[in-house]
Parts: C-alpha cells; structure tokens; sequence
C-alpha cells in the first residue's frame, strides 16, 4: 500500500512537470485539512510527515509546555512533557505522534479536493517563475481561440493573451496558425498567471535577429538601433566590433536568405539594415538610405538635421505617407528635415521690402485728362480715323454723338470758310450705302430661298393628265 502511494506521487510530478517535493508538500497539507475535520479539533495545530522512502504517513499535534493549564487541547503540563522528553522546560512546544487508525470518508473527499488545490495552485507558481525569468524573449505558440477583445494563444504549458493593441494591424490571424511572439510581461492572477505577448513590439524584430544571425548572438556584431512601424517598414543599424567583418552583409546572409527568413516571420514586413557611424551626418546619410543624400547640416542646440537631397530623390527620402523619414528620425535620434537641393538654392525674397513701381502719366493719359475744350489738330483726328476699321464701324458700335465737333487752330471770319475747316462724323465714317446694298441683297437672297421651299410640287397624276402645262412652263 505504501509503495503504491509513493508510485501514484511519482508519476502524479512527472504528469504536472513539478518536483516530487512539490508534490509531497501538496499531499501533507492535504491530509493536514482532512485529518483535522475527522480526528482533530478545527482549532487544534496539527503537523502531517511522509517517508519519502517508504510512504508512511505520520500525524504530530503540537502543545505547550505549561505549569498551570488552562486549554488542555494545547497546553501539556510539565510532568507529562518529560515522559516524552526528558529535557522539555517550560514554555517549549512538542510534537507529539497522534496518528489515527484510518481516516473517513469525508475525510479522504476533503484530502483529494486539497490535494488538487495545492497541485493547480503549485503548478501556476512553477509558469509564473519559469516564464518571468524568459521576460523579453521570443516564444513560439499556436492560436487557440480568437475574440473581439483578445486572441488566446496556446503555448504548452499555459495559455497566452494577444491584446489588440499588440496586435499587427494590417496582419490577419486565424485558429491553429502558429507564431513566434514577444514576452511582453507576466502578471499574476487568482486564477493563475496572464501572460502577455506581442506581436507589434520593436524588440522581436531585435530579438529574431539574434536568433536568425550567429555574429549578434556571439557579440560580433553589435544591434545598435531598432525603429520599426509594425507590418509596414522597419529599420537596424548594426555595427562591427571587429576588423574586417561587414556587419551588414552578416544581417543580410548569402542571397538574403537570413533577412528573408525574418520577412517572412513578420509576414512581409520591409526590414532595411544600416551600418552604424559614430559620424551624425554619415549616420543620418545611411538612415534615409535608399535615397541619396547630397548634404546634410547639423543644428546641435535644437537636435534637428537639414538634409538636403536631389529632386528626383525628394519623394524616395521622404517615402510613403513620410514612413522613411520618420523611420530616419527613431532610428538616429535626430528631428530630419528633408529638402531638395533646387529648394536651397533659390534665393529668398525679403517680404519686408517690395519693389518701387513708378507711375508715369502717358501722353494719352494727359490728353484725357484734359478738358473736352481742348482743341485738336488735324492729324490727329486723321490718324484715329485710319487706324479705326471700316468694316465694323456701324451705327450701333460708335453713335454719332460720341464725335464732337472740333475746331482747328485758325478760325475764320466768314461762313464758307468755316466750313471747310469744320469737320464732322460723316467725313470720318464708311460710306453707308456699301453696307446697306450688302443688308438689301442678302434679304432678296433669303425671300427667294423661302418662295422655293413654300412653292408646291406638282404630282406625276397631273403632269400625265396636262402635259400641256409643262410645254406652257418651259
């Protein structure tokens, strides 16, 4: 019976993966609670052992040494406590053996119900500690169920929480797909531990690099900078510790096969990979890679960088939405302004000072500023009259009362005189009878074409009836 029992707790810490200790610590405070309920009084303190080696199960009570006793189901007096030990004083605490023939059968339920308690409640002390000493690694588990709020993810032993916060946006996640997560933190619940994973943060891409590449795990390679934008883009800088080696070809790998790997991890993610420079204008060159920098100015007392790239580079340095130059900016630890060079180059008008314009008044200007009693000479009503078409002069564009009459220099005495020297709108307008012979025929045109289209055809019945008529026509 007892090596049966000592088989049952082996193979019980071999099922929970905890050490048999464990377990026989589960298994004393089990028999603790029922013994107590069967044999013993509920305020009594009681102590249960096992024989790791034979099994046997011995039950201790424990009392006080006293001289006069006032609760006999805790205090023993001293003559009593000597026939056990021989050296008890007063006022220490024995162990006295009162194991029970057998326990009952309410007994045993209360012993198994304790005993699966303390398993449950030892087993999520063993992931609480295993998995906060793996905080910030990468692990690998599958999705076990999705939600609204959460994706729950199965790792073996326990069970994981995706918030949607962690979550990769633009990725897609279905059940039994399985992943590799970041560790985010571990909290302890009263049901258990609630670990919590991510599949947004910028240290899995750190820490899949480290898994991916040899020269990083080792040392070799330093990661010196991570800036991500999670599913879209994302950017490293590495640098070498040693001579010789590229840090950059050592990320990538042979044909890209190790940074590919990663890629497909993160499901497509674009991952580009930097060498780091202690240079901060080199070092912000390489982050805005693959646009080309032509120069770069440094203002260290506000942190920022002015950046200037060639026109056709302005859209590839500034990238999608600014992703790239926002990936420059985490990356380095500079504020980056991009600008292009034919930008910088144009010079800047002061808004303060604006050209002078001067205002000069035309000859024409002062002529029409001038009184209507202004006279005239002859030429130059003449060169109006020429420079003025023919054809378009009618009676509706310029009235006869918009020509004034005007008096050269000389002013005769006598009426004949004056009026060869007095001119008038007549003498300067287009003959009108050209323009009303053109009105009159082309009305003549438009009756006749109205007659034809109004004048009756005659039918073949009438025609073949008095073909006279027609002789007559002709």
């Amino acid at each position: 019976m007892k090596t049966e029992f000592m088989v049952a707790i082996t193979q019980l810490s071999a099922e929970k993966n905890l050490p048999r200790e464990v377990v026989l610590s589960a298994v004393e405070s089990a028999l603790i609670s029922a013994y107590r309920k069967d044999s013993f009084s509920p305020n009594q303190d009681i102590a249960v052992k096992i024989n790791p080696n034979t099994g046997g199960v011995r039950v201790y009570v424990k009392k006080t040494v006293a001289e006069a006793i006032s609760d006999p189901v805790n205090e023993i007096t001293l003559a009593e406590a000597q026939k056990i030990d021989k050296n008890a004083r007063i006022g220490d605490i024995l162990s006295i053996e009162a194991t029970p023939p057998n326990a009952g059968r309410i007994a045993a339920q209360t012993a198994r119900q304790v005993i699966l308690q303390r398993l449950h409640e030892a087993e999520h002390h063993a992931i609480y500690e295993e998995f906060t000493c793996r905080g910030g690694d990468v692990i690998s588990g599958t999705i076990q169920r999705i939600t609204p709020d959460n994706i729950y993810v199965d790792l073996g032993k326990t069970e994981a929480i995706l918030p949607p916060q962690e979550q990769i946006h633009n990725e897609r996640y279905r059940v039994g797909q399985r992943l590799k997560f970041y560790l985010l933190d571990v909290i302890k619940g009263a049901k258990g531990p609630q670990i919590i994973v991510s599949r947004s943060h910028r240290n899995l891409l750190r820490k899949l690099l480290e898994l991916e590449v040899p020269e990083i795990s080792s040392g070799v390679v330093d990661l010196k900078s991570v800036a991500r934008e999670p599913g879209y883009r994302s950017k490293v800088a590495v640098a070498a510790r040693q001579d010789g080696i590229d840090p950059v070809g050592c990320c990538v790998g042979l044909r890209g096969i190790r940074i590919q790997n990663i890629v497909n991890e993160l499901n497509g993610e674009k991952i580009d990979v930097v060498q780091w420079v202690d240079d901060p204008k080199t070092l912000i060159a390489n982050a805005l890679s693959p646009a080309q920098v032509t120069n770069v100015e440094l203002n260290e007392a506000e942190g920022t960088a002015l950046v200037a790239v060639p026109d056709k580079q302005l859209s590839l340095a500034i990238g999608k939405e600014g992703q790239n130059a926002r990936l420059a900016a985490k990356l380095t630890g500079w504020r980056i302004d991009i600008k292009s060079t034919s930008a910088l180059e144009t010079p800047k008008v002061s808004p303060e000072k604006e050209p002078e314009i001067e205002v000069k008044e035309t000859e024409a200007e002062v002529a029409v500023a001038q009184p209507d009693t202004e006279v005239a000479t002859e030429s130059t009503i003449e060169e109006e009259a020429i420079t003025e078409p023919a054809e378009e002069a009618t009676e509706e564009a310029i009235p006869i009362t918009d020509f004034k009459l005007v008096l050269t220099s000389e002013s005769p005495s006598s009426e004949q005189g004056a009026a060869t020297l007095i001119r008038f709108a007549e003498d300067i307008l287009p003959s009108k009878a050209g323009t009303a012979r053109k009105k009159i025929s082309k009305g003549k045109k438009e009756q006749e074409l109205k007659e034809k289209t109004l004048k009756p055809k005659k039918s073949r019945t009438k025609r073949a009836l008095y073909p006279e008529d027609d002789e007559f026509e002709e």
